[in-house]
């Protein structure tokens, strides 16, 4: 295993698209959920452990080898709005697309064979983690990272928030971030034996409705 592989996935200039999502921040802006760096804390807070601790765990059972339309149906049952899972499988299509050029796998190819509108991000997130050689736990982490730090930046551009007030937001949430992290392990461990429906299903309404309001403007800065 090569820790380094994992500060190339989570690097945010890996080409996977992500710089054109908000993570429902956008959204969260408009509705005046976020207007400086206490509520974008809140709002990641509440990312952190809902949809954050349901994609690490995704990610997580992928590296295990968990089958993948298993997995791929198992985040759809668990993102209820249609305007999120068209986002996650574009995510998805774009991330196998910078994974196979960067860490060319079988698997990967199978993947784009199987899914090729795109499989939803946080599976193909712990395939292409696997394919680096890396942990679940590594993959976890990516994808809780990616989780706070797409709204973080978005909130930058939203309401010019101080990069360091938006930075400062990302390091007090990671003794939390490591914690939601182990849980998300712990539960792709005991899907190995019981099941996808033992994964975590963490729901945030305000994220759903929030997201197909906003896949509805005329005019936005980000896809989602």
């Amino acid at each position: 295993m090569s820790r380094a592989a994992l500060l190339v996935l989570a690097d945010g200039r890996f080409p996977a698209g992500g710089h054109a999502h908000s993570g429902g921040a956008e959204a969260a802006v408009k509705a005046g959920r976020i207007t400086d760096a206490a509520t974008l804390e809140h709002f990641c807070r509440g990312r952190l452990h809902t949809t954050g601790l349901v994609a690490a765990s995704l990610a997580a059972a992928a590296v295990l080898g968990l089958p993948t339309r298993e997995l791929d149906a198992a985040a759809d049952a668990r993102t209820s709005s249609p305007a999120l899972r068209t986002a996650a499988r574009r995510l998805g299509r774009q991330l196998v697309r910078a994974a196979r050029a960067t860490w060319p796998s079988p698997e990967l190819d199978a993947l784009t064979r199987e899914f090729p509108k795109g499989a939803h991000q946080p599976v193909v997130l712990g395939l292409t983690a696997r394919a680096a050689g890396l942990e679940p736990l590594d993959a976890a982490y990516c994808a809780l990272y990616e989780s706070v730090s797409g709204p973080a930046t978005a909130t930058v551009r939203l309401l010019s928030l101080d990069p360091f007030d938006a930075t400062g937001v990302l390091a007090r949430l990671a003794p939390e971030l490591d914690r939601v992290a182990d849980r998300a392990v712990v539960a792709a461990r005991r899907a190995l034996t019981e099941g996808v429906d033992a994964l975590p299903a963490a729901s945030a309404p305000l994220l759903e409705i929030g997201a197909q309001a906003h896949a509805a403007w005329p005019v936005r800065l980000f896809a989602s």
